[in-house]
């Protein structure tokens, strides 16, 4: 008989119990963040604050580049540092939306590579940088223009944290604010400059948002299909057929509302130029349905960076559009 500091032999697992522990062993790394790493820090944080994505900033200038404002030195000045306050609040939502959702995005086949989710960024550390970056642009805000611009990037914050928290669970309302996220945009820019923004210019950008956001989701469902909910909850209560009818609708209302500003109404001549302008905007929005169509517009900075004829119409916009501001 053996006594307590005796030790037995286990019988030998099998070849299929081998087996069966090493497969469970893969799944159970795949599924797992890659973990913290002090030297991938810096990087990780650069890469949660999503660069890539500050593009979409560049929407501040919509409304004092519609004003042709943009050849003044200090409308520009002020506009670049509004650019910079906005990429900070956007970076500050993105660090909060991925601490909330890393069990969420883990799932997802992309999502599950971001820092947050890979345990790259811890999430203490996430929380603080996003409160320091949100903080730190409404002081900018404050300091740097005027108590308007602190007011709409105030509004976007909060309605950003209430999209994270609860209303990115709520049909139709999540639509909604992301379209607000990029009309909060194109307004802040001519708010910062104290340029009066025309009913036109927020019906076009209001429904070019909602446009590119009812793509997006519409990509993003038939990218996850049956799988949708496992990355975003909300998203497998949306059907494809009505997802295409918001981007179709939206993008319907956008066109209308661009031509009929750009033809001129209650007797203003709007110039050859801005007439023009129809052709390159009408032929962007197509381009861009296109790949809403496919449903590849899951990412909307992609599309438009990648897509050269996309780059293109909207460079031939710039300047047709340009000429028409400076009256050549």
């Amino acid at each position: 008989m053996a006594d307590a500091t005796d030790t037995v032999d286990a019988p030998a697992p099998s070849a299929k119990t081998t087996e069966a522990a090493q497969a469970a062993g893969t799944a159970k790394d795949a599924a797992s963040p890659a973990g913290f790493r002090l030297g991938a820090l810096p990087g990780g944080l650069l890469r949660n604050a999503r660069p890539r994505q500050w593009v979409k900033n560049v929407l501040v200038l919509a409304a004092p580049g519609a004003a042709g404002a943009l050849s003044d030195v200090d409308v520009l000045r002020q506009s670049g540092i509004v650019f910079l306050l906005f990429c900070a609040a956007a970076s500050s939502i993105y660090f909060l939306n991925d601490a909330l959702d890393v069990e969420a995005d883990r799932a997802h086949p992309v999502k599950r590579n971001r820092p947050i989710a890979a345990g790259i960024v811890p999430l203490p550390v996430a929380y603080a940088v996003g409160a320091l970056l949100a903080l730190g642009s409404l002081a900018g805000a404050l300091l740097l223009c005027n108590v308007g611009t602190a007011v709409v990037l105030a509004s976007y914050l909060v309605v950003q944290v209430l999209y994270c928290t609860r209303l990115k669970h709520v049909l139709v309302a999540d639509l909604a604010v992301v379209t607000s996220g990029f009309v909060l945009r194109s307004m802040i820019g001519g708010i910062a400059a104290d340029i009066p923004l025309s009913q036109w210019f927020l019906i076009t950008t209001g429904f070019g948002s909602l446009f590119m956001v009812g793509a997006k989701r519409y990509s993003e469902l038939v990218l996850m299909g049956d799988q949708a909910a496992e990355s975003r909850k909300l998203l497998a209560q949306y059907t494809t057929g009505y997802l295409r009818f918001v981007w179709q609708a939206s993008a319907s209302i956008t066109v209308l509302a661009y031509c009929l500003w750009a033809l001129g109404h209650q007797g203003e001549d709007p110039g050859l130029w801005r007439q023009l302008s129809i052709i390159p905007f009408v032929f962007g929005v197509l381009r861009y349905a296109l790949f809403a169509d496919r449903g590849t517009a899951g990412a909307p900075e992609d599309v438009v960076l990648k897509d050269r004829a996309l780059l293109g119409t909207g460079l031939l916009w710039v300047i047709v559009y340009g000429v028409s501001v400076a009256g050549l």
